[in-house]
C-alpha cells in the first residue's frame, strides 16, 4: 500500500472519529466546510444599491449605479473597493477571531469571502497584474505575529493564479483606526505609507486586499501611493464591509 493511500485512509479515521465542525456553533458539517447551513443563513451579503466606488449599502429605492456621500465629496484614488459581505454578527466575529484572536485557520473563510468579492461586475471584468496586501507597521506586525492582509492576499493569489507581492510599506506607527471617524483616519494615515524600495508597478493593474474597510482611508492611501508611483488602475477587495 502507497504513502499516499495510508494517508488518506488516517485522515478518514481522524475525520470519523473527529468531524469537522461548525466554526460558530459545533455542529457537525461536512469536510472542507466552516461553517454549517444555518450560521451560513446569518451572514449578511452586500446587495444592490450599493455605492459604485466604496460599496456602501443604501437603504433606499435606488436604480442603477450612484456614488455615495463620503465618496464625492473626497479625492478617491481607487477605483472601486468591493466586498461581499457586511461585517457584522458572525462575519464580524469571524474576522476579529482571526486578526486578534490569532485562530489563523480563519483565513480560509474569510479568503473564500474575497473570491465571493471578486465574482463582482467591478473586479470580474477586469483583468488584475499583480496582488498587493495593505501592510502593517514592522512593530504592529510583531505585536500580532502576522499580517491579516498579507496572509488574505497570499492564499486569493494562489487560488486565481496571480502574483502575490509586498509592494507596499508602512513607515509611520499610527494609532489603532478603530475610534476615528473619517477625517480622523485620514489625518492619521497622511504619508504613513510608501512604496518598497526597487519596487515597480508602473503600467501595473493592482488588485489591493485587506480585511475589512471600513471607511475606505486605508486603501485609498495605499492606492494614492501606487498611482503615485505609476499603477494604471487599482481596485481593492476586502473580506468585509463594515
Amino acid at each position: 500500500m502507497s504513502v499516499l493511500a495510508n494517508f488518506s485512509g488516517l485522515h478518514a479515521i481522524v475525520s470519523l472519529l473527529y468531524p469537522p465542525l461548525c466554526t460558530v456553533c459545533a455542529t457537525v458539517i461536512g469536510p472542507g466546510e466552516y461553517l454549517c447551513r444555518g450560521c451560513e443563513e446569518k451572514t449578511t451579503r452586500i446587495v444592490p444599491p450599493f455605492c459604485a466606488r466604496c460599496s456602501e449599502p443604501f437603504e433606499g429605492a435606488i436604480i442603477g449605479q450612484f456614488t455615495c456621500a463620503n465618496c464625492a465629496h473626497r479625492t478617491i484614488h481607487f477605483d472601486a473597493a468591493v466586498a461581499a459581505y457586511r461585517s457584522r454578527g458572525i462575519v464580524r466575529e469571524i474576522i476579529h477571531d482571526f486578526k486578534y484572536g490569532r485562530q489563523i485557520y480563519l483565513r480560509h473563510l474569510v479568503a473564500r469571502w474575497l473570491c465571493a468579492a471578486l465574482d463582482d461586475p467591478r473586479l470580474r471584468s477586469h483583468r488584475f497584474d499583480v496582488i498587493v496586501p495593505v501592510p502593517l507597521h514592522p512593530a504592529r506586525e510583531r505585536e500580532r505575529g502576522f499580517n491579516q492582509a498579507s496572509l488574505l492576499a497570499e492564499l486569493l493569489a494562489a487560488r486565481v493564479s496571480i502574483p502575490f507581492r509586498r509592494l507596499l510599506e508602512r513607515i509611520r506607527y499610527t494609532t489603532t483606526q478603530t475610534a476615528l471617524d473619517r477625517t480622523e483616519r485620514m489625518e492619521n494615515l497622511h504619508n504613513a505609507f510608501r512604496l518598497r524600495k526597487n519596487a515597480n508597478v508602473r503600467g501595473l493593474h493592482v488588485l489591493l486586499i485587506d480585511d475589512v474597510l471600513t471607511t475606505g482611508s486605508t486603501l485609498n492611501e495605499c492606492a494614492r501611493i501606487l498611482k503615485g508611483a505609476g499603477s494604471v488602475s487599482v481596485h481593492a477587495a476586502t473580506g468585509a464591509r463594515a
